[in-house]
Formats: C-alpha cells, structure tokens, sequence
C-alpha cells in the first residue's frame, strides 16, 4: 500500500528503517500540522515555538485551537540560522510567562526565507527539543528544492537517529506533494511520520486520523508516485527524468537570477534562495515613506507592496505578514515565472525601487 512505499521511500533517503505503521497519509502537509497541533494543545497556556519569518499556517492554526505563539527569530546575517541561545531565551520567556511549551515548529528548506538549514542547525534544534521534552515538528515539503552544491538537505529523522542525545526526541515529519518538483497542490497528497512517539500518544493520534475516515484517494495515488519516481530502465523513466530535469534546471536558473537581480538595486539586499522556491529581500526605505505607512496604519512593507502592484502589476507578500525583526521591511517573491517574465519582473523591481525611494524622499 501507499504507507509501504512512503516507509520505503524514508528509509532509501535516510539510510534508517522506517515503518509503514508511523506513516500517516494527509491531505496535503496542511492537514497532518493541523492533526498534530490539534493533539499538542489543550488549554491556552500550551505554546507552540515557531521561527520568525515562519509560514502563516502555524500562527494561524495555534490561534485558531486556543494556543499561543512564541516566535524563536532566525538571524538574517548568518543566513537564517537559528542559535542554542535564541532557543533558549525564548523558551525561559514563554516560561516566566506561565506558558507551556509543547511544541517546536522547523521549516528546511525555509518558507520564505529559502534557507537550506546545514546538520549543524538541525542538530541544534533536535537537541534542544530533546533536552527539554518539547516535541520537533519538521515541515520537510520543500525536501526536493535545493539549487547550491554547498548544501544538501538532511532530515530531522536522520540527525535524530544518528546524533547523541536524540535517543528520547519525540519528532513529527511532513512531507507534501504540493512543493518539489510535481507541484500537484489541487491533488492535496501528503503525510506525516512519527518517530519516538509515545505509543499511547500514538493510539490517540490514530483516532484522531481516524476520525476523518482517509485522505482523498487522487493524493493517495500522487503520494505514492511522489515516493516511487519511475525506475531507471522502465517504459517511462526517460520521459519522466527529462522532465524533472528541465524543472529542476529552470528553478535553480531562476533562483540565482532571481536574487542576483535584486541585489544589484542599490536599497534591497537578498541572501541567497538556496531552496524552496522564494526570495526574502530586505529594504532600505526614506523615513518619510515609514511615516506614511504609519500614518495610514499600514505597515511600511504593506505600503510598498501596494505601490508595486499599482505600477508594475507585480503582487508580492509583505514580509511582515510571515513576521520579522523589529525594524525590518521586506516581502516575499518567488521564481516560479518563466526565464523571460522573471526578467522583465527584475527591470520592473529596479525602476519601481528607484521611483518609490525618489518620491518619498522628495516629500522630506
């Protein structure tokens, strides 16, 4: 069945057993986060960390089941690492605050920040989970998605099986065939894996599933074609590994292009898109244009993300609806547009950054 060839698959990757029983088929990656946080909090005290920027699903999902966020912030200048000392200051807060904290929310690749995390960061969030009793859910969907021959990704599975002092981590993985290189989101297929879960908490976590019968049998079917790619030597495996080629070409093409292009506009600074499939540039905005968005109760990257729009009919996301530093401004883009379109959208983000910086610092 479908369990068997996602076990399979796990196992092939990580060089680790993997069991058809821990596998939990989804909906899309979207509905076993939901699953797995719906089991995690049970009363308003119960927090959830998350990192800054993070996907909005998160934050909206431990709102919405009465939980509370605790943002652990990664750090832009080291390539959006994360720190043992940032865990740790936040995870004190929380508990000065009465807050429980259950659960640690990881994304690699990074969504938005496109950051591939290296062992070392992995490690340093599957050890702090482990030492502190707090469950490491890791959103692995863009697992498929890296375009720098530095970095590769690794799974928590495998840093929680290989790294001491991992023996007793309580880890959940998700995986989607939304992102890589299918990109079927309207087929909603997915699962999750457990690993070093309380066979009670396990019991439970199956009624759960349970109680919404099955995932869709068209995500099921991409599940296991994710999973299982055609073999080489089979009738379509020439076909289908051109393919994947050209996609994943193209993406790692367009993701230097990408960034390249931003950095070179003098007031926006990008670090490298090193997976997923977004770039989280930084600007440097005149003081008056702070004052208007302030002034309009707006948040300045809203402001300029509006502008954007009205001119070039670009629509990017405002970085502050991912969440970041105090003080910062940015927004999220992607390059998934073809070769010749995300051109012409690189002219268009310089010649709108030159005008928005011009006029606004006419008005001071």
């Amino acid at each position: 069945g479908v369990r068997e060839h996602v076990a399979q698959y796990i196992a092939e990757r990580d060089g680790h057993p993997a069991f058809p029983g821990d596998i939990y088929l989804t909906n899309g990656a979207s509905a076993g986060i939901e699953m797995v946080l719906n089991a995690l909090i049970s009363q308003d005290h119960d927090a959830i960390m998350i990192p800054i920027p993070q996907y909005p699903i998160y934050s909206a999902l431990i709102t919405r089941l009465g939980g509370r966020k605790i943002g652990y912030e990664l750090d832009e200048d080291i390539g959006w690492g994360v720190t043992r000392e940032e865990l740790e200051k936040r995870l004190e807060e929380a508990k000065k605050s009465g807050l429980h904290v259950k659960g640690l929310a990881m994304i690699n690749p990074g969504n938005p920040t496109g950051q591939v995390l290296r062992r070392e960061d992995v490690e340093t969030l599957a050890l702090f989970c482990a030492d502190n009793g707090i469950v490491l859910m890791s959103d692995e969907v863009y697992q498929r998605n890296v375009y720098v021959d530095d970095k590769k990704f690794i799974s928590a599975k495998k840093v929680a099986v290989e790294t001491p002092g991992c023996e007793h981590l309580e880890l959940v993985s998700f995986h989607s065939t939304s992102k890589g290189l299918i990109g079927e989101c309207g087929r909603r297929g997915g699962y999750f894996e457990l690993h070093g879960i309380d066979p009670f908490v396990q019991s439970q976590l199956y009624k759960l599933a349970s109680s919404g019968l099955c995932s869709g049998v068209a995500g099921q079917v991409m599940t296991s074609l994710m999973v299982r790619s055609p073999s080489e030597g089979g009738e379509s495996y020439e076909k289908f590994n051109k393919e994947e080629q050209q996609i994943f070409q193209g993406l790692t093409r367009r993701a230097k292009s990408l960034v390249d292009g931003l950095n070179a506009i003098d007031g926006i600074d990008c670090q490298p898109a090193e997976g997923a499939m977004y770039a989280f540039p930084r600007l440097q905005l005149p003081s008056k244009a702070l004052e208007v968005a302030e002034a309009n109760d707006q948040t300045p990257d809203t402001l300029y993300a509006l502008s954007l729009l009205e001119e070039t009919g670009i629509c990017v996301v405002p970085a502050s609806g991912f969440g970041q530093k105090e003080g910062r401004v940015g927004f999220r883009t992607t390059f998934l547009p073809p070769d010749d379109q995300l051109d012409k959208a690189i002219d268009m983000f310089a010649s709108h950054h030159a005008n928005f910086c011009n006029k606004y610092s006419s008005l001071g």
